[in-house]
């Protein structure tokens, strides 16, 4: 199944939907059964939503998928880990050694956002960079998750463009303050279950791009930590919980790595794209420019 998580032209002012997704066209759920609510955690949480969702879609009028504005799947996770450093030639182009257990970092919910709205490029830095990265979206909690069981605890993938201001980033070894910046972590648009997928989402192709240039290409297969492995790592130390997201790392080609250095512009548009899931796009601005136009 391919979820989407928006709001139709029609329906401005509204809180967002939860849609089922076929080709072009989209079944609002939401609208069938209000007890879906306004994002996928209420589908996480009550389960079965295979057949749920096949009952309510069944015969049911749809829209243009182009007609939905996407919000994120889940509004507000209860935590969003990160990996860093899980693709080999990632870790050299940064010049750090491949470390033997994960570099793992945590957003806070304001530097999310949805797929299509504007990153902000700060004030105070011009050095923000793009990240593609599978995102993987938890369905079933639990501790201490075996690496064999862990598949059995997603729900479902998306796309996330981790948007980093590298001079901050590099203030500090805890990276925090450069993965934290307001509206840099577009996730979405669509969510895709595992069914869907390779076992794992291995072997796909992972792509960053400005119009014509190709700025990352990849395969999920280069990932050091695969799905199930990072999944039971993190659940050695933290409960997984429902909604929670985890972010996958990101391939070589990032721009603080390129000579000269590539940074995103205001009046850009990145796309970010997995192969079977989706494209993220996201118009830059500069911050400075959002205050101007509130004045």
């Amino acid at each position: 199944m391919r979820f989407l998580v928006g709001t139709a032209a029609s329906d401005k002012g509204q809180s967002p939907s939860v849609y089922v997704v076929a080709d072009d066209k989209a079944v609002n759920l939401t609208a069938l059964d209000n007890s879906i609510g306004h994002d996928l955690r209420n589908l996480i949480e009550q389960g079965d939503a295979q057949s749920r969702v096949d009952d309510l879609a069944k015969g049911a009028a749809s829209i243009p998928v182009a007609d939905i504005t996407p919000a994120l799947p889940i509004a507000m996770p209860g935590k969003t880990i990160c990996l860093g450093l899980n693709y080999t030639d990632h870790i050299k182009e940064g010049g750090y050694d491949v470390p033997e257990y994960p570099a793992l970092f945590m957003r806070g919910p304001n530097s999310l956002m949805a797929a299509g709205a504007p990153m902000i490029r700060p004030s105070c830095s011009e050095q923000l960079d793009y990240e593609v990265e599978l995102m993987v979206i938890i369905g079933k909690g639990g501790k201490h998750i075996s690496e064999a069981d862990a598949l059995d605890h997603i729900f479902a993938y998306s796309v996330f463009n981790d948007g980093s201001v590298r001079n901050y980033q590099r203030k500090t070894h805890q990276w925090t303050p450069g993965k934290n910046f307001d509206a840099t972590g577009p996730i979405g648009p669509y969510s895709v279950t595992p069914d869907e997928l390779p076992a794992g989402a291995d072997g796909l192709k992972i792509e960053c791009r400005v119009g014509d240039e190709i700025l990352q290409s990849a395969n999920t297969s280069e990932m050091l930590w695969p799905v199930a492995k990072t999944i039971a790592t993190i659940s050695e130390f933290a409960t997984l919980e429902p909604g929670d997201y985890i972010a996958m790392g990101t391939p070589p080609g990032v721009g603080h790595a390129r000579t000269p250095q590539r940074w995103l512009r205001p009046g850009e548009t990145v796309e970010v794209e997995i192969e079977g899931i989706g494209v993220c796009a996201s118009p830059i601005v500069a911050e400075e420019d959002l205050k101007g136009a509130s004045a």
